[in-house]
């Protein structure tokens, strides 16, 4: 799996953070034009037959599946424009059963909750209004995410979250506790979590901290797969493309918790990484943001 997407995860981990870091200024596609035509952000695949599908092809393929975990790159705003076009357009195939979003930690459930039921009456509001009754980490830039996460606060279907409290990722820190499970937990897939943590640190990480991180993240993984298979379906995870990797991330946990259960994955990808069906089912290359000068 390319280190492009485990960076953000790695950077959270490393300073027990469970917010986005914050990111260069980068040119943003218009919002309104790419919804309109979400076709101009790059190109589809099909991992199973090397297939180039329109994004009305895609939308097919996905909208039966009971779960669809999208990952994204954190700091691409395209990637957040495809995931509104899909939380828009889903629903007009089949009713949703709920989204969740990795931005969102378990203890801003009961706030997401009592916010959306106020949200039913069509109040008008401030955006930043909305941040403070949700407790919105800051980490995650909001210029970035405010479309996503005003969607489904808006939406008639339940929105859930995906990740762990601040507190349960320092309680891990010092005493690392790794989930249960063979086939999340094989040696073959906390050594390539190993080895992405090693490279990202340029290979100055204590042994201690390696060993911490390797939990916390899986602990992560293994919240966000137990969330999933509980969530009202058709459900649809947002995660950072670490996360959704088949090959790393929660669809194994799922494989632990749920043997029969078998999300489709959809990564949302920059031109230039390679990813294979043994990551994911479907790929949607867009390119590299510029960053302004």
């Amino acid at each position: 799996m390319s280190t492009l997407f485990s960076l953000k995860s790695l950077i959270i981990l490393a300073t027990l953070a469970l917010s986005a870091c914050s990111q260069p200024t980068l040119t943003r596609p218009s919002r309104a034009s790419a919804l309109n035509d979400v076709n101009t952000l790059g190109t589809i695949i099909d991992l199973h037959n090397g297939e180039t599908l329109t994004s009305q092809e895609l939308l097919t393929r996905v909208a039966p599946q009971p779960r669809l975990i999208v990952g994204e790159k954190h700091d691409n705003a395209q990637h957040h424009l495809i995931e509104m076009w899909l939380i828009k357009n889903l629903p007009q195939q089949r009713p949703q059963g709920s989204v969740l979003l990795e931005m969102l930690t378990i203890d801003q459930q009961p706030r997401v909750d009592q916010l959306k039921k106020w949200l039913k009456d069509d109040p008008m509001v401030r955006e930043g209004r909305i941040q403070t009754l949700i407790n919105w980490q800051q980490g995650w830039p909001w210029e970035m995410y405010h479309g996503v996460v005003m969607q489904t606060l808006r939406a008639p279907y339940p929105l859930l979250v995906a990740n762990l409290s601040r507190e349960q990722v320092q309680s891990l820190y010092k005493n690392p506790q790794l989930p249960a499970g063979k086939i999340s937990t094989a040696p073959q897939v906390q050594n390539a979590i190993r080895e992405t943590i090693v490279t990202m640190h340029d290979g100055k990480i204590e042994p201690a901290q390696l060993k911490a991180m390797l939990a916390i993240q899986q602990q992560r993984d293994r919240f966000m797969a137990q969330q999933l298979l509980a969530a009202p379906a058709p459900a649809m995870l947002i995660a950072g493309g670490y996360h959704a990797a088949k090959t790393m991330g929660v669809p194994l946990h799922m494989q632990d918790l749920a043997p029969s259960s078998r999300p489709i994955v959809l990564m949302l990808a920059e031109t230039g990484m390679n990813i294979t069906l043994a990551q994911a089912d479907y790929v949607w290359y867009v390119p590299q943001p510029k960053t302004e000068q």
